[in-house]
């Protein structure tokens, strides 16, 4: 787990996860181990049977239980992100081929509604690492998608810039195989608890547009301020992450250069979109199961 130092130029992750100590853009994929959740099945169902009870069984004995911890400490729920890993759900929507759930937007809208019931904080998270596993599946290396498929991986979106004034436009400049981010994010869900970051930044060379790229939580440069930000669950490490300068493989760009708003919109939005509406109907089914008071 990282930990934030009460300082704005903290290092973002002070240990390499095992799920980025190789290089981003690895050729050979190591074995990947299968996660408790089975790859879909012809008709799908025995899949759905298997991951709902993965996560009843992690929602009774880890999530909940750990729940109040996160909220009233505001202590980000690590033992429940481990387990989701380990039960298959954070690979839930990863490559069936390489180990993963092969499920859906809907599958994934449906546990973050699930979680969210029991714990907030841990459905933040997950929201978010979803949506930015969508693009890492679209757009990363096989070796990542193996990593996220077998739950060793937990990915998060730094997408918005801060903007203050205080904060210059994100860009990229590219030096032979390295590239240099500049850029402040806020908010980050995961914020120095995540393996990897999915960035924004404007596109390299001077062409139009924002490019997206997949950076390490231990790349150097990046760094994350010790204070929390915005109004995200207690306990979501929902914070600022700076690069100034970040370095990263040039290989670690996320499709075309200049593109990222098309990505975004084609895969970020609709997941998040998807993800919000089954809270909602979550919420509202809740409340109509309550009996009114007279």
């Amino acid at each position: 787990m990282s930990q934030r130092i009460d300082s704005d130029r903290s290092p973002a992750s002070p240990r390499p996860p095992a799920s980025l100590s190789a290089p981003v853009a690895a050729p050979v994929a190591p074995p990947v181990a299968a996660p408790l959740a089975a790859p879909a099945a012809p008709d799908g169902r025995g899949s759905d049977r298997s991951f709902r009870s993965a996560l009843a069984r992690v929602l009774d004995t880890v999530v909940a239980p750990c729940a109040e911890r996160a909220a009233r400490h505001d202590a980000f729920p690590r033992s429940s992100v481990d387990a989701l890993g380990r039960a298959g759900l954070l690979g839930l929507t990863a490559s069936a081929e390489l180990g993963g759930g092969g499920q859906g937007v809907a599958e994934a809208a449906e546990v973050v509604a699930e979680v969210a019931r029991a714990c907030p904080a841990t459905a933040a998270v997950l929201r978010s690492h979803y949506a930015a596993a969508a693009v890492i599946e679209a757009h990363g290396t096989r070796w990542l998608r193996g990593e996220l498929a077998a739950g060793r991986h937990l990915s998060t979106l730094a997408l918005s810039d801060q903007t203050d004034g205080a904060e210059p436009a994100p860009t990229a400049t590219r030096y032979g195989n390295v590239v240099a981010l500049r850029g402040c994010k806020r908010p980050v869900v995961a914020a120095g608890e995540a393996d990897s970051y999915v960035w924004s930044s404007r596109a390299l060379d001077g062409a139009e547009g924002l490019t997206l790229w997949l950076v390490p939580a231990f790349a150097p440069g990046l760094f994350v301020p010790f204070r929390p930000d915005g109004d995200a669950p207690r306990g979501s490490a929902t914070s600022t992450v700076r690069a100034d300068p970040a370095r990263i493989p040039a290989a670690a760009q996320l499709g075309g250069n200049g593109l990222a708003l098309e990505t975004v919109l084609d895969t970020v939005t609709p997941w998040l979109a998807a993800h919000e509406a089954a809270a909602e109907a979550a919420a509202e089914a809740e409340a109509a199961a309550v009996p009114s008071r007279a």
